[in-house]
């Protein structure tokens, strides 16, 4: 008779199966995308979302997706969910999202003076959803500021008022500066109780594409299966912050409640005259 396996022989082992599983999982993912064309942002928040699928993935920022996908280059792209409010030619794949429920982290205003002072914003032009979602928050309080282009990153740290998104964002967090920092997931759900949605899966309308959609959801699960194994071997920062930022702050899933956010977005763009907007299509 085989003799007893050690507690550790059998935590060894098993640590090597399932090693073994996820890259036998992660290389079967690998081949799945071809005939589709899909793009995704090359940011930590997005990563959960191409797990598996990276190399198939092209990589470009939100503003340049979204073009591609308007011409229809792409198939489908992680975009701002303005982008299919605006667009009535998309279907929004059901399920997935990036989201928070308060804090975010990664988008916020970033002030030298108090809020009711705010005359110009600069910002990222490629921050649709964002400079949207600020300009909700800002006009439920009366202001309505100019928005301008920021020339570059760098110079954040000298503006008075200026909305960061993404990795951009947390670097600013990170960095030296004398600014207030004003978090619009904070700001949204302090407004409404509710989710904010940043980001969906938009669906060139009128493809058959049900093999694709049920790739893109078995890449998010898998991201989610693997995300402490995300977390820990990342480059990105340091562990405690993408343990902070990937595991509570950052949500994947678009539910009734983030629905009910998106509709409520719907609602306040359509108010305030920053539309116009329609409903999501989703498709499961």
């Amino acid at each position: 008779m085989a003799p007893a396996e050690s507690p550790e022989a059998i935590a060894h082992r098993l640590e090597h199966e399932q090693r073994a599983a996820t890259r036998q999982r992660e290389f079967g993912l690998d081949q799945s995308l071809a005939p589709f064309r899909v793009g995704s942002v090359k940011a930590l928040n997005a990563v959960p979302l191409t797990r598996g699928l990276e190399g198939e993935v092209l990589f470009a920022p939100p503003a340049r997706l979204a073009e591609m996908l308007r011409r229809d280059e792409l198939d489908a792209a992680l975009v701002s969910v303005v982008e299919p409010m605006q667009h009535d030619r998309y279907d929004v794949l059901d399920g997935i999202a990036v989201a928070s429920l308060g804090e975010v982290l990664s988008v916020f205003l970033a002030h030298k003076r108090p809020l009711e002072e705010v005359t110009e914003v600069f910002c990222d032009p490629a921050s649709l959803t964002s400079v949207k979602l600020l300009q909700v928050l800002l006009a439920e309080r009366d202001l309505r500021p100019e928005f301008k282009p920021l020339e570059d990153y760098a110079a954040a740290v000298n503006k008075d008022f200026v909305l960061l998104i993404g990795d951009a964002a947390l670097d600013f967090r990170l960095s030296p500066h004398a600014h207030s920092i004003w978090d619009l997931g904070t700001a949204w759900y302090e407004l409404t109780n509710l989710p904010f949605v940043y980001a969906v899966w938009a669906l060139r309308r009128g493809v058959d594409n049900a093999a694709l959609r049920r790739q893109l959801r078995d890449a998010r699960d898998f991201g989610l299966d693997t995300l402490d194994s995300i977390i820990h071997n990342r480059k990105e920062y340091d562990l405690a912050l993408r343990q902070d930022y990937l595991g509570w702050h950052i949500h994947y899933h678009l539910g009734s409640d983030e629905k009910r956010g998106i509709e409520h977005f719907l609602m306040l763009l359509e108010k305030h005259g920053l539309g116009p907007v329609q409903s999501l299509h989703y498709v499961t």
